[in-house]
């Protein structure tokens, strides 16, 4: 006998429900096939060889941070120097208008010069300062004496140290001092002598607002003012503006004091300043002698002249000038003839003059048809050797002047050393340098 069990299986029987068709679900849709016509972009191609670098910056982006950086940097430069060009200025016009700071300039010009020289017994002018004061200091100094003003630089902390003895009776002081209360400044002031003229270069305008005028009344007032904080102008209290104004005003009075002692600055200015490009350019403008810009006699082609051969023309003339290294040409003759052949005696024939020679003068002589090439030795403007530039031109031009026959411009200087003649020149050509100096 079959035992019947029940079977279990996973359908779902819904009571009471009608039959649905059996319809299989729609398909997606298929995509689009692109027209022949339609545009598609390339597949790159893919390159195992090749590894993928990184992006470059554009030379664009890179020439525009120079140019950024450029222009900051200039930027910086010229506030700087409009800065310091305003302050300039503003002291221009205080020393301008403003009555203490004139007094304390005459006042100031008036106890260094009086106390120069033999007549102010030999005295100097002692500046004193620390830090950059003392640099300022220092400078001043150096432009005191290169202009025939005594000076010397005393450091306050060494003079306490001894070195009190460089100030002697007639001298000048001269203290330098941004704040007017430099402490080292205060510590010295009760040790220097109260008979002493006392100048004080300070940013102070009036003398009741500074501490070394308070302590010594009749200090006299030199105002060196700027006309904003170092640190409202560049962020930092470096002194800039303050030193470029100190100095200005310490240049001022050196150069005025100057020209009241001496009759020409330029000189003495000279004389103290040999070296160095300066005292090249001096030496060539104010001291060259006439010697200086002269042809050497020895660089004077000669062209003899001998009673047997053929007369002298034109075109021998014209050959003798080319040849010359100078240009110049000299005639002589033997011992017996019509020159003289000692020193630079003998005919001279200049190179303007041997410039104006047409072609129809080749062919003709010398002695007979172009003495206007020649001049002779009683015809020359003799000047000695070591005249300066400047004196040799005032002379010639007061023998143009005076004696237009005795001179013109195409005649020739003799430079003479020990009655000899050791160069010439055209005055034309002296003419010419002074003008370009």
């Amino acid at each position: 006998m079959v035992e019947r069990r029940p079977v279990h299986n996973s359908e779902v029987y819904l009571l009471n429900q009608s039959r649905f068709p059996l319809v299989p679900p729609p398909s997606p849709p298929s995509p689009i096939t692109p027209a022949p016509t339609d545009i598609c972009s390339p597949i790159e191609s893919l390159s195992l060889d090749e590894p993928e670098t990184a992006p470059s910056v554009s030379c664009d982006d890179q020439s525009f941070d120079e140019r950024f950086v450029s222009e900051e940097r200039l930027a910086g430069a010229v506030h700087v120097l409009s800065t310091e060009s305003r302050a300039l200025q503003l002291v221009t016009n205080l020393y301008s208008t403003d009555e203490i700071a004139r007094d304390g300039f005459n006042r100031a010009v008036e106890a260094i010069t009086q106390r120069q020289g033999e007549g102010g017994k030999n005295g100097k002018v002692v500046i004193i300062g620390v830090g950059k004061s003392g640099h300022v200091g220092r400078k001043l100094v150096a432009t005191f004496n290169s202009l025939a003003i005594k000076a010397v630089f005393l450091h306050p902390t060494e003079a306490l140290h001894g070195d009190l003895g460089q100030i002697a009776r007639n001298d000048t002081l001269l203290l330098i001092t941004f704040s007017g209360k430099t402490p080292e400044l205060l510590l010295l002031l009760p040790h220097l002598d109260e008979d002493l003229p006392l100048i004080l270069l300070t940013s102070h305008t009036r003398p009741d607002t500074c501490e070394i005028i308070r302590q010594r009344p009749d200090t006299i007032l030199l105002p060196a003012p700027i006309h904003e904080s170092e640190t409202k102008s560049f962020g930092v209290s470096a002194p800039t503006t303050s030193t470029t104004v100190a100095m200005a005003v310490g240049d001022a009075v050196a150069v005025v004091a100057s020209r009241e002692l001496h009759p020409s600055v330029a000189s003495v200015f000279a004389k103290n300043h040999p070296g160095g490009a300066i005292g090249a350019a001096l030496k060539r403008h104010d001291e060259e002698v006439i010697r200086d810009l002269s042809v050497p006699i020895k660089d004077v082609t000669t062209l003899n002249i001998d009673e047997n051969d053929l007369p002298l023309t034109g075109a021998d003339v014209l050959r003798a000038g080319y040849a010359s290294p100078s240009g110049w040409v000299r005639l002589t003759t033997q011992q017996n003839g019509g020159f003289d052949t000692s020193g630079g005696g003998g005919s001279l024939v200049s190179p303007s003059r041997i410039r104006q020679l047409s072609s129809s003068d080749l062919s003709r002589r010398i002695d007979t048809e172009l003495g206007w090439l020649l001049t002779h030795p009683g015809e020359f403007v003799s000047i000695a050797w070591d005249t300066t530039v400047h004196q040799a031109c005032d002379f010639i031009n007061a023998m143009l002047l005076v004696n237009k026959n005795r001179c013109g411009e195409d005649s020739i200087i003799a430079v003479m050393e020990k009655g000899e003649c050791v160069g010439v020149m055209e005055v034309a050509s002296l003419l010419e340098e002074s003008a370009k100096r």
